[in-house]
């Protein structure tokens, strides 16, 4: 059971399920809403786990893209073989090489709101907090490190390497008895001391220990020495130590148990071991009395130049002034040699500031320069804005002109599209936007320059009963070769959409009208049919003259009359 725990893989050893629960993306149980297709690997179909793009524009986890790389002889993408299965492209074949880290994909991944999929675990969070809480969770089930071959939970790990752990034995030297942690603490027997015990080591491991792969190929957890089994690449293994972190602790609980019980196992050791303190204490307080005699007794007082004893009653003797004389005379030295370190540091600082300064004029001289160049940038930026504003009004006027020559007619009949009637009558009726122009259509290519205009909420004697339409001759390119007045025939026609009731005018104009005369400015006064259309009848619902919030209008202008 043992080797089936610890099994090694070609490719490296196996890592523990809460070292790498999800190594090929994943699921996409654990999303608190369905993701997005373009969130899902093209090879597992999990939740994109370091997500890797194609020339194709297909996104693999960085695993499974590396398991179909090794594992195929030039490897297609699979999701362009189902897509596309009769097509052969160059961008379709799978290497590491053509492919690259899809950072805004795995950033938006790393947002997901995520749950954890352990039962009994109730912690949410999102995906990028997701492998750290795997690597912690309580009621993950992980492989007993000792190569037992259990699952357990994760939270019920000591309590198993306690009492339940086949491998993890101490063997009593004195009645050669296999205990768990937990009974060896225990355990009395006669005789039985620290000295003669010992932990016997994990069987599993040690037998696969004889198989392992050479030292020099793969690294060993530096929790090893406590009974922890993993082996493999310097990535792989401090991966290991960093996701292991909380098994790591059970284990040095555990080793810090049994040593103290290995240490201190019964009351009896610990007395013996009393009088073997009480004597060192003796030697040690004994040495601090020998000390304590060999100290001066008195001090020396120190008062500007001079020393005085402090002991009443006694002179100076000549040994004493001989030994005063020395004292000043190393206090000097030393003051002389630390003024003379002072002085070189204060040469030193003054070398500094002389270079900063000639740094700081430069800096400054830079400065004007950059001054300079800045202020010739923002004169021409600015003449750029002036430029660009002249050229967006020139650009409005083409697109004016524009769009009036692609809604002109040139054969006299006009159809005009009004959309937006609801707001464009509130508009009238509030007085914001009283009337609406057509745009400029012709009688004939060289022909009148005409438009229309209308009031949907009237004006004059239909204001506010009946929508007004008007009539409006303007000034054109070709009005010195035409006729005056304007004397046309003018049809209106409001169409009913279901084609049921068209509403019909006309009119001939009024040859002594300034409206028919030649426009001496942009549009002569508007003239036709101020009561045109009842309200009422306009928004019935019996007609279709408004449907869909839009209306037609057309003008027809008999030419040949």
């Amino acid at each position: 059971m043992a080797e089936k725990a610890t099994r090694v893989s070609p490719d490296g050893p196996v890592s523990t399920p809460d070292e790498n629960e999800f190594p090929f993306g994943y699921p996409t149980s654990i999303c608190e809403t369905v993701p997005d297709h373009k969130y899902l690997c093209s090879s597992c179909n999990n939740v994109l786990k370091k997500a890797q793009q194609t020339l194709c524009g297909h996104r693999y986890c960085s695993a499974c893209l590396l398991w179909i790389v090794r594992n195929n002889k030039n490897p297609i993408c699979q999701k362009c073989n189902v897509d596309d299965p009769g097509t052969t492209n160059e961008d379709r074949l799978l290497t590491e090489e053509r492919a690259f880290s899809d950072a805004a994909i795995n950033k938006e991944i790393s947002e997901f709101k995520v749950h954890c999929g352990t039962p009994g675990c109730n912690w949410s969070g999102i995906m990028k907090n997701f492998e750290d809480h795997q690597s912690l969770c309580e009621y993950a089930l992980i492989l007993c490190h000792t190569g037992c071959g259990h699952m357990v939970m994760r939270k019920k790990l000591a309590d198993h390497l306690e009492n339940g752990c086949v491998n993890n034995m101490t063997t009593c030297q004195k009645c050669k008895r296999r205990l768990s942690s937990n009974e060896y603490q225990k355990h009395t027997c006669e005789g039985n001391s620290s000295k003669d015990q010992k932990q016997t080591q994990p069987e599993g491991p040690s037998k696969e220990k004889n198989h392992s792969t050479p030292s020099n190929t793969k690294d060993g957890c530096r929790f090893s020495e406590i009974g922890c089994s993993f082996r493999g690449s310097k990535e792989k293994t401090k991966e290991h130590e960093k996701t292991a972190m909380g098994t790591h602790l059970l284990m040095l609980l555990q080793h810090i148990k049994q040593l103290k019980a290995g240490l201190c196992p019964r009351g009896g050791a610990t007395n013996g071991m009393i009088p073997h303190l009480a004597t060192a204490e003796a030697k040690v307080k004994g040495l601090e009395r020998r000390v304590s005699d060999l100290q001066i007794q008195g001090a020396l007082e120190v008062s500007g130049d001079l020393e005085v004893d402090c002991i009443p009653g006694t002179s100076v003797c000549e040994e004493e002034s001989i030994l005063q004389q020395f004292v000043r005379e190393k206090v000097i030295t030393e003051l002389e040699n630390k003024l003379h370190v002072f002085e070189n540091i204060v040469a030193v600082l003054n070398k500094e500031v002389e270079t900063s300064k000639l740094e700081i004029a430069a800096f400054r001289r830079q400065s004007g320069l950059d001054q300079d160049i800045i202020q010739s940038l923002e004169v021409k930026i600015t003449e750029l804005h002036r430029c660009l504003t002249q050229k967006d009004a020139g650009l409005s006027k083409l697109h004016t002109r524009l769009q009036s020559f692609e809604q002109a007619s040139y054969d006299g009949v006009f159809l005009w599209k009004i959309t937006d009637v609801s707001r464009k009558y509130h508009d009238s009726v509030t007085g914001r936007v009283i009337s609406l122009y057509s745009p400029a259509f012709y009688t004939a290519k060289y022909g009148y320059k005409v438009c229309l205009r209308i009031y949907l909420n009237g004006d004059g004697t239909g204001k506010g009963t009946h929508v007004s339409l008007f009539f409006v001759v303007m000034k054109g390119e070709y009005d010195a070769l035409l006729p005056w007045p304007f004397k046309h025939k003018v049809t209106f026609m409001m169409l009913d959409q279901n084609n049921r009731e068209h509403v019909i005018d006309a009119f001939r104009p009024d040859l002594t009208s300034a409206s028919f005369q030649r426009p001496a400015s942009d549009m002569n006064v508007a003239s036709g049919c101020p009561m045109f259309l009842p309200l009422c009848k306009l928004q019935s619902p019996k007609y279709a003259y408004v449907k869909e919030d839009t209306l037609f209008l057309k003008c027809i202008i008999e030419t040949n009359s």
